[in-house]
């Protein structure tokens, strides 16, 4: 069948809304982004599992239900990218772990299946480091994931085959999940939205610690609206997740409009202790330097956060300790460096250390709480460094300075999720190595809405300036695959094909 090869490039609200005007069919939409997917993703390896026949006859169903004229919801016929750490049904499900090569699982995550209710259609899954820890997406099972503006590169994680996938159009929309900045750093060096969400706004069933604040699940896009939509569908309660709240879509789609003129911003190039290249330093500079003159006030915010480094670092081995050991006890040799590190880390730490850790947290929260009384966004850079090589586990130094651990490099992230506040990393034109650049946009807790529209005028404000607008990959230099994004593969899945179960396949 014949297709439109541009038709994945349009964005999801746009054929979202061809889809309802009985202007183009679902089927035609999964096709070419299945042809999309199988022309380039060998040059990324951003594509896990496949669930193409499945997919397409989803696509079917979906264009049936238009041409009846059934009620439609706000993703219907999207053909949707699912990260590899979130259940799908019948889909492989393997979180990049050798453990996990062949699990198969009969439910879908709560995220998944709400989703699928607004009418978005699981094509694949995306891939993630072992067991998502980390911000290089690589593992033993899948292979690492390049970056779309050069595959030798990174492409950040552990959301980065979300991120890499939307970034060539495979797949209009996709989801992601966040500790430490796993939505938005893979954005930022891809080039595309990831949006960590308020707490309890999206639902998650599988959190291991209930109460946790840390860990979130939320959306994925080219554009502001794209992720918004997303959102829109996502929100809601759930009786298995104790932090849920009963949250309605149309609060988040379509989205407000917002004059940047009266919108008052605070700038930090570090929040005062994280590790900065000095290239990022010198282009945030000149992206506060253009935004000022659009706003009511833009200048830098002190917001004396402590030792927020120390927290994460108890916080965050606590969560590795829930989830991971009982398998570290039993299957050591299944784990990954990166999980074996925090979980390791954990053995020293006391019950003081947690009690330290929780107060300091709360103390960094009403920080921002009491910086958000003036300001109505604070901005950042999201990563301190350009991409640097998928060889390479983590950033070991930067400006210098030795990184403590193999986390240590994501403190822009990571202290705001201690804050809890919504942010999102916005594409906001190149660094100084021709790779993209995400400005971190944090609003006020709960604020997630306000937070979109002010980045929705931000971007169309971006796109008026051909230095700030979001940067695109060069389509052609990626048509020639990249095996050797497949060498970490301990056990090589088979080279092509599509799964619904069983072993793993790669396209």
């Amino acid at each position: 069948m014949s297709h439109d090869p541009t038709l994945p490039e349009r964005s999801a609200v746009e054929l979202r809304r061809l889809i309802g005007s009985r202007q183009l069919s679902p089927v035609e939409l999964m096709d070419a982004c299945i042809a999309r997917i199988e022309a380039f993703n060998p040059a990324v390896n951003a594509i896990a599992a496949t669930d193409f026949e499945r997919a397409r006859a989803s696509a079917r169903q979906a264009e049936a239900d238009v041409m009846r004229g059934a009620p439609l919801g706000l993703l219907h016929g999207l053909p949707l990218g699912v990260k590899d750490l979130l259940d799908t049904a019948g889909l492989l499900t393997t979180h990049g772990n050798v453990g996990r090569r062949a699990n198969v699982p009969v439910h879908d995550n709560g995220l998944v299946a709400r989703l699928r209710a607004a009418g978005a259609i699981v094509t694949a899954k995306t891939n993630v480091p072992d067991m998502g820890a980390g911000a290089n997406t690589r593992n033993p099972v899948w292979g690492a994931t390049g970056n779309p503006f050069d595959p030798a590169l990174n492409a950040g994680g552990s959301s980065g085959g979300s991120a890499a996938a939307l970034a060539v159009d495979m797949l209009p929309i996709a989801t992601g999940s966040d500790t430490g900045g796993s939505l938005r750093i893979p954005a930022a060096l891809c080039g595309v939205v990831g949006l960590r969400p308020s707490p309890g706004l999206v639902a998650n069933d599988a959190r291991p610690l209930g109460w946790s604040v840390l860990s979130v699940l939320g959306p994925m896009g080219r554009d502001v609206g794209d992720t918004a939509l997303q959102l829109a569908a996502a929100v809601g309660f759930d009786p298995r997740d104790p932090l849920s709240h009963a949250a309605h879509g149309a609060s988040f789609w379509p989205l407000t409009g917002v004059d940047l003129a009266g919108l008052r911003v605070g700038t930090t190039e570090d929040f005062g202790l994280c590790i900065v290249d000095p290239e990022i330093r010198r282009v945030f500079r000149t992206r506060v330097e253009a935004i000022r003159p659009w706003v009511a006030c833009c200048e830098p915010v002190d917001l004396e956060l402590g030792d927020a480094d120390r927290a994460f670092d108890t916080l965050r081995a606590e969560s590795f300790v829930a989830a991971f050991a009982d398998t570290f006890r039993t299957a050591p040799e299944t784990l990954g460096p990166n999980v074996r590190a925090n979980v390791e880390m954990a053995a020293s730490i006391t019950l003081a250390d947690r009690a330290w850790a929780h107060l300091e947290q709360t103390r960094i929260a009403r920080r921002f709480a009491h910086a958000f009384e003036r300001y109505d966004l604070i901005i950042a850079p999201t990563t301190p460094v350009t991409p640097f090589p998928w060889t390479e586990l983590y950033a070991r130094n930067i400006d210098g300075q030795a990184m403590r651990n193999y986390y240590h490099w994501l403190g822009l992230t990571y202290v705001v999720t201690l804050a809890t506040n919504p942010a999102l990393s916005l594409p906001c034109g190149r660094d100084e190595h021709g790779m993209p650049f995400g400005l971190q946009v944090i609003g006020r807790l709960r604020g997630d809405a306000a937070l979109l529209a002010a980045a929705q005028a931000l971007e169309h404000c971006f796109e008026t300036i051909p230095a700030l607008r979001r940067p695109r990959p060069d389509l052609d230099a990626l048509r020639a695959p990249r095996p050797e994004l497949k060498s970490i593969v301990t056990h090589p899945p088979e080279a092509s094909g599509d799964t619904a179960g069983g072993a793993p396949t790669a396209v």
